[in-house]
């Protein structure tokens, strides 16, 4: 990995931060990520911790932990995602809340594939949900 990874994902978010409407903004975030080479976006959730495959370099984010020491994972649960995802996209949620939201839903990672515009949402236990997302322009 380069120096050159970490500052082109610095740029990328920097500019889907700018370009994020308050409701409805995660697709710029998104969008400004694949146009810099992000292919995807892992999450693990209880670290708090992202990976980002680019064709720079592989850059980890590591922030502040939601679990330290030992905890016993929630169950997945559906219904307490999608209300979750709704309250984030409607711009109702902080980033930390919604991953908090995340967490309480049974949550353990989820990964953002940019090219085909999906975020899939995982489980302890091996299920899942996925959302597409829709293509924005970037001003």
């Amino acid at each position: 990995m380069t120096t050159d990874a970490i500052s082109r994902l610095q740029a990328a978010m920097e500019r889907g931060a700018a370009a994020r409407p308050k409701a409805g903004g995660f697709p710029y975030l998104a969008e400004s990520l694949r146009r810099a080479g992000v292919s995807h976006c892992r999450m693990a959730v209880p670290a708090n911790a992202f990976l980002y495959l680019t064709e720079h370099g592989d850059v980890v984010v590591q922030g502040e932990p939601l679990v330290t020491g030992f905890e016993v994972a929630p169950q997945f649960d559906r219904t307490a995602l999608i209300t979750a995802l709704r309250a984030d996209q409607a711009g109702g949620t902080t980033f930390p809340e919604f991953v908090r939201g995340c967490w309480n839903a049974g949550i353990i990672w989820y990964d953002v594939d940019t090219t085909a515009r999906t975020c899939t949402y995982h489980g302890a236990n091996g299920e899942s949900y996925t959302e597409d997302y829709p293509p924005v322009t970037l001003p």
